[in-house]
């Protein structure tokens, strides 16, 4: 049974999701404030963070910043009634699985929950540990370590399309390719949120002076992944 925490402090709709996450199998807890939040995340351990961004104590993107970096593996998704790219942005470069604006139907949230949980059985099943001279992928884990030995934990979309590049290797992919793979139909993200996960991907593969591992931009198309013979 996964477990899900949402943080909600609107009383109303936090006690309906509730209600109705755990009518379809789900073990919930609810919380209203960041002080709460964290306390029951140590104590409930969830799978999954449904997480609103304006709290009474303090802001949601922070305290999902916090959460990440105890559990790397979580599952994110925000609700939120901010609907402005650059707020939508900062969520999805935390790591969020999803970002569903306010209102929104209870049978869309279950699908696009179901859809990320699907996505993230597909990646720890679909490649085992890889190495590749000092440069290190550990798929299950959400985790690289780079050439310099530092591990470097992934968020899920991070993974997402790293998986996706490198189940290809040398074909290019467009960014409108990869946003469609990994998050759907969603008109958002944009071309840039793709170019911001590429950087951190680049960043871990370039501490390598070898270049066993190498992402290429293809000019007006988008990237490709080079692996070393």
């Amino acid at each position: 049974m996964d477990k899900i925490l949402i943080v909600e402090d609107e009383e109303n709709l936090g006690i309906t999701l509730q209600e109705y996450l755990s009518g379809k199998g789900y073990d919930v807890r609810l919380s209203q404030t960041i002080k709460d939040s964290k306390d029951q995340f140590k104590k409930f351990n969830p799978d999954i963070v449904l997480m609103d961004i304006g709290l009474p104590d303090g802001s949601g993107l922070d305290l999902a910043r916090e959460l990440r970096a105890e559990n790397p593996n979580l599952l994110l998704l925000f609700l939120s009634a901010l609907n402005d790219p650059d707020t939508k942005l900062a969520g999805f470069e935390i790591g969020a699985e999803d970002y569903i604006t306010k209102p929104f139907a209870l049978k869309e949230l279950t699908l696009r929950l179901q859809k990320s949980l699907q996505f993230k059985r597909e990646i720890k099943e679909s490649l085992k540990d890889c190495v590749h001279g000092p440069l290190k992928i550990w798929f299950e884990r959400f985790q690289v370590e780079d050439a310099n030995g530092t591990i470097i934990d992934l968020g899920q979309k991070e993974c997402a399309i790293l998986r996706e590049l490198y189940s290809n290797q040398g074909k290019a992919h467009s960014r409108e390719a990869l946003i469609e793979k990994i998050w759907g139909g969603d008109k958002f993200p944009s071309n840039r949120t793709v170019d911001n996960y590429i950087v951190k991907l680049r960043r871990w593969c370039e501490t390598d002076p070898q270049k066993n591992i190498e992402i290429q931009s293809i000019r007006g198309i988008g990237y490709k992944l080079i692996i070393k013979e």
